[in-house]
């Protein structure tokens, strides 16, 4: 119900790089991250709270992708049963 839908999936010289469209409730519209091995390179989010998404995105930076999914996975925003930062945790469990 709540999951993000993969938009774009490619490696290029080891960084996987790849996109997904969330699930339309919460502020921010399509995720992109880049990971090298098991650790996020880069996060961004479209549209959503601007300093909080790069806030996020920042603090996801140089971790491995299962200690970020057990970080922000479940996070709950204005009781939609998702968040932004749950979104990315989904994203993350797909790739």
């Amino acid at each position: 119900m709540f999951d993000v839908t993969p938009i774009s999936d490619i490696t290029e010289n080891g960084v996987r790089k790849a996109s997904f469209a969330t699930c339309g409730i919460t502020c921010s519209v399509q995720i992109d991250i880049e990971t090298e091995g098991d650790t996020i390179r880069r996060v961004s989010f479209v549209k959503g709270c601007d300093g909080n998404t790069k806030g996020v995105a920042r603090l996801c930076e140089g971790r491995k992708v299962q200690d970020v999914i057990g970080i922000l996975e479940g996070i709950n925003c204005k009781g939609r049963g998702t968040s932004c930062p749950d979104q990315l945790a989904r994203a993350l469990k797909q790739l």
